[in-house]
């Protein structure tokens, strides 16, 4: 049998470490160093930088967790912008139809070739407002008339030949009702008066059939411009008569 002696020293093999073990004689040289491992905690957006995470929520359905929106610049647009709202565009062909001779020099063309729809619908809805006199639905009724009228001239205007979109049409038929707005104020004041006040009625037709009509009625009508010409006249004296009620 085979005695070993406890005060000699003993040594092991560290495997977690640099480690020395002594006996207990030689206490007083105990020493050792412990390296410990960096350990770093991913917590948050780490995350989805773990392949092994990533692969597992993938397979699962979950990859759109791991999905970054990032910012676009067309978010941030103002919002006349987000509605394709141009005031300058609008206030200029405003001028255009209250100021249809060639001779001011205005490019007046910019109402048909360049169409858009909140200017229209703004004035529309202007004119049944003055229409309404306690009488809501009037509203409802002009827009119609304004709808379902420029569709008709659209549709004669196509039947005739001419190179027009039913957004044009739409267009210069809403810009056109400002000179029967133009006039409304007139009729209020000199109402009393039937003589002066049916030229004022003839005269905002013809100034408002006009406008429109100089814009729609191109050289490709030819002899067919009456064609077109009266039923735009037509369609402008019954705007009045919701508003005058005659």
């Amino acid at each position: 049998m085979k005695v070993v002696d406890k005060t000699s020293t003993m040594h092991l093999s560290p495997t977690n470490g640099d480690f020395t073990f002594v006996s207990s004689t030689e206490a007083e040289d105990l020493s050792g160093t412990i390296d410990a491992p960096d350990v770093k905690l991913n917590m948050g957006s780490d995350n989805a930088k773990d392949p092994y995470a990533n692969t597992f929520l993938r397979k699962r359905g979950y990859g759109w967790l791991l999905e970054v929106e990032e910012d676009d610049p067309e978010d941030n647009k103002p919002l006349l912008e987000e509605l394709d709202i141009d005031l300058k565009d609008i206030y200029y062909k405003i001028r255009c139809v209250l100021m249809p001779m060639p001779s001011l020099g205005f490019n007046r063309q910019v109402v048909r070739d360049n169409p858009d729809f909140w200017g229209p619908l703004a004035i529309v809805l202007l004119f049944s407002m003055i229409s309404i006199y306690g009488q809501f639905r009037v509203v409802s009724w002009i827009i119609t008339i304004w709808i379902f009228g420029s569709l008709t001239i659209f549709l004669l205007a196509r039947v005739l030949g001419g190179e027009v979109s039913y957004g044009q049409v739409l267009g210069v038929i809403g810009y056109s009702l400002l000179p029967l707005i133009v006039i409304a104020p007139l009729l209020l004041v000199i109402g009393g008066f039937d003589v002066v006040s049916t030229l004022i009625k003839l005269s905002g037709v013809f100034w408002a059939a006009y406008s429109a009509a100089s814009l729609l009625v191109g050289d490709e009508f030819k002899t067919k411009k009456p064609l077109l010409i009266y039923p735009i006249f037509l369609l402008y004296i019954y705007f009045l008569s919701l508003y005058t009620g005659v």
